[in-house]
């Protein structure tokens, strides 16, 4: 099979639950050594629009840190708060077994922890959300207990390696975008939108850097000090959907509207929560000189080209939040492995080298980040062999 269009996916399936009624969507845009990658999410008022533009993405950023996967996305148009959420995602997970079994390695995402997943797949005999990877590598059992060991390394403040990794990829994006302006890291300003596993992870990392992360927005608003928010503590006082309990908030950090992070005066704002966050609606409201996407499709094509008119970049999503995609495919090849700093030692030299091209030539030419990125991911897909089993082994 020839490289395949890179705006039409390769398949569409639409999965009807009997017991619910609720959608479910599993978009593959592309099988690379006949394995496509990209997480399965869970919210109310999920598309299959939206999950291929997702996979799109995940295909995106398979060729921007030139792993030998293709990409694809799951979705479930269902509330992750509702009690029978995880019957929910067993029964589409067993819906879509066929594809889990051989093709498809997913993950955590939007409304579904990792370790809710993984429990799903061990409750199907499949283990773990790796399994199609897992299953054809030279020993499974070693495999399995690399990503294991990885994924629940401890690092510090508590949590595990494969819970941050995302989050820390976020934050060297961030750092890399000062560098690239000579920016101090004590001097920069940070607002994230949504504290979740993602921006949670971009929050601590950067916090530990010495940025002041001065906002922070959940589902119940806008947290706002100028001096910067005590982020570990905000962190130990979120519930398991990403919400801050305001009872242990202190009475001189201010509370917000929740769309008012957007409009924070900060160098950088990181929209972590929902897709297309950034709309030609608000882009007028963002107060920041560099956007880094932390969510995915975070910003919509005429909100970034109104950014960019106004000379605020967007570094993409493919780019700056591909953190997590690559660190499994890495630990899955064996190129990390249990040593969380040889995982962050990886990721931040990598990112923050992406991230540097792309602002350089957003500095010297205005060319957009988008742009630039998108030329590179044209030119390794042209590169790529699709759709061949034979050409990836795993240890």
């Amino acid at each position: 099979m020839g490289i395949q269009q890179a705006d039409e996916p390769l398949l569409r399936l639409t999965w009807t639950d009997p017991v619910t009624g609720a959608h479910g969507y599993l978009v593959v845009h592309s099988l690379v050594s006949g394995l496509a990658t990209g997480g399965t999410r869970m919210r109310a008022g999920c598309t299959l629009s939206e999950v291929e533009d997702l996979a799109r993405g995940m295909a995106a950023k398979t060729a921007t840190f030139d792993l030998p996967v293709g990409g694809a996305k799951g979705g479930i148009d269902f509330n992750p708060k509702d009690p029978r959420a995880d019957g929910v995602l067993e029964r589409f997970c067993e819906a879509m077994r066929p594809w889990l079994d051989a093709h498809w390695v997913t993950a955590e995402d939007l409304g579904v922890p990792q370790h809710v997943i993984d429990a799903v797949f061990a409750k199907l005999g499949l283990e773990q959300s790796y399994h199609a990877a897992i299953r054809r590598s030279v020993d499974p059992a070693r495999t399995l207990r690399r990503v294991q060991a990885g994924l629940n390394a401890p690092v510090p403040g508590g949590l595990l390696l494969g819970d941050v990794i995302g989050g820390y990829g976020v934050a060297q994006a961030c750092l890399g975008a000062a560098a690239a302006w000579d920016w101090s890291a004590r001097e920069t300003t940070v607002a994230v939108q949504g504290i979740g596993t993602m921006g949670g992870g971009a929050a601590w990392y950067l916090h530990e850097a010495g940025m002041r992360v001065v906002a922070v927005a959940d589902a119940e608003g806008t947290l706002y000090h100028p001096d910067g928010l005590d982020i570990p503590a905000l962190l130990r006082a979120r519930n398991s959907f990403g919400e801050i309990d305001r009872s242990v908030v202190p009475t001189e950090v201010q509370r917000l509207p929740r769309q008012a992070v957007v409009a924070t005066s900060a160098d950088i704002l990181v929209p972590a929560a929902i897709s297309y966050a950034l709309t030609p609606d608000n882009s007028f409201d963002v107060d920041a000189r560099v956007v880094v996407e932390a969510a995915n499709s975070a910003t919509t094509p005429e909100a970034e080209l109104m950014l960019a008119a106004r000379g605020v970049p967007v570094i993409p999503d493919f780019v700056a939040n591909a953190g997590a995609a690559a660190w499994a495919w890495w630990l899955l090849l064996g190129h990390v492995g249990a040593d969380p700093t040889e995982s962050f030692l990886k990721l931040r030299t990598e990112m923050q080298a992406k991230v540097a091209l792309l602002l350089g030539a957003w500095n010297t030419e205005q060319v957009r980040p988008r742009q630039t990125a998108w030329e590179f991911v044209t030119a390794r897909k042209s590169s790529r062999v699709f759709d061949q089993p034979a050409t990836l082994t795993i240890p």
